[in-house]
């Protein structure tokens, strides 16, 4: 009996020392995930704001009264943004084991303030270069940014996520950080476009040199079928679900545009039924693109009378000659037979 009793609490005290042991290795996993979280949450902030810029960069260049000496104050202000969260990371405290990946952190934020102030100097310079001569130096300093891309991906992010692996750290990301997603932005002929835009822009936002755009052609597409509406004699139009209207124009000027706007008007006699825009946010000198209209919803008197679609390229600044942006098409607008 008394052998019994010493063999059950034999069994117990080895289930609370098998307890004892699981619990503290949860509680050491638990403080080891924690620490790697804490860790990543605060890269997270960081790795999206310094990504930010090349976004930051693009929704500049849609501005029409941007000027060549604002975006160099942009591109000042971007690096000095790069540097603030440099300064944030460098007060962070990483795990032990991704004290090197760490350091690979900071290298990117160093390269992206490099370039960019490196882009800011370029224009700076610039002085009597042609513009392809400063799109090719732009785009020269530009490459240290995907550079800088490659060292977050494949120096911080890769060998951290493998470090986390292996110490069985489940459930924490190193975050992403990747501030060129279009390699086009930093190209040669797109730096090339933007300065050529920009150089005849003065700082009051006016605008010199040739800039325009012609309309080419409006198309009607419904049911697989394609017509191109004429100007002198009307078109018949059958009406189906898929109903479009495509209106094709060129930058006729000698310089990039942006915000170029694009009307579809339908009227029945004097009363406009349709009347939509949209905007083309960028189109290249000698570009030539297609805007398509859908959903166009026209009243049951646009069918069987007499109609007119109008098409119109809005005018950008500077531009003088308006008399090739639009044109009217008489057409006839039908139910498909059958």
């Amino acid at each position: 009996m008394a052998l019994a009793r010493l063999a059950g609490l034999v069994a117990l005290a080895i289930a609370v020392v098998v307890g004892l042991v699981f619990w503290v290795d949860s509680c050491q996993g638990q403080s080891k995930h924690d620490e790697y979280a804490s860790y990543m949450n605060s890269v997270q902030p960081i790795a999206q704001s310094s990504a930010s810029a090349l976004n930051a960069y693009a929704k500049v260049l849609g501005s029409r009264k941007l000027t060549l000496a604002g975006l160099q104050t942009k591109l000042d202000l971007w690096s000095r943004q790069q540097q603030e969260d440099y300064d944030r990371a460098l007060q962070l405290v990483p795990p032990a084991s991704l004290q090197a990946a760490h350091q690979e952190v900071l290298a990117t934020l160093q390269l992206r303030a490099i370039g960019l102030a490196g882009m800011a100097n370029k224009l700076a310079t610039a002085g009597s270069k042609s513009a392809n001569q400063v799109g090719a130096d732009l785009a020269s300093q530009a490459q240290v940014l995907p550079a800088s891309d490659l060292v977050w991906s494949q120096l911080f992010r890769l060998p951290a996520t493998e470090t986390m692996k292996k110490l069985g750290v489940i459930g924490v990301i190193a975050p992403p950080s990747q501030i060129v997603t279009n390699p086009e932005v930093i190209s040669p002929h797109s730096f090339s476009e933007v300065y050529s835009r920009l150089h005849s822009t003065n700082t009051s936002g006016g605008v010199t040199g040739v800039h325009g755009s012609q309309l080419v052609s409006t198309e009607a597409v419904s049911s697989g079928k394609t017509q191109t509406l004429s100007t002198s004699s009307p078109t018949t139009v059958d009406v189906a679900a898929d109903l479009v209207f495509k209106v094709t124009f060129t930058d006729a000027g000698n310089y990039q545009e942006v915000k170029v706007p694009v009307t579809l008007k339908v009227s029945v006699f004097k009363d406009v039924v349709v009347n939509t825009t949209q905007k083309v946010a960028v189109i290249q000198k000698g570009q030539t693109q297609t805007v398509t209209f859908k959903n166009l919803n026209l009243p049951p008197k646009a069918f069987g009378n007499n109609a007119t679609v109008t098409s119109i390229i809005g005018r950008v600044p500077g531009e003088t000659n308006l008399t090739d942006n639009h044109a009217s098409y008489p057409v006839f607008f039908s139910l498909p037979s059958g």
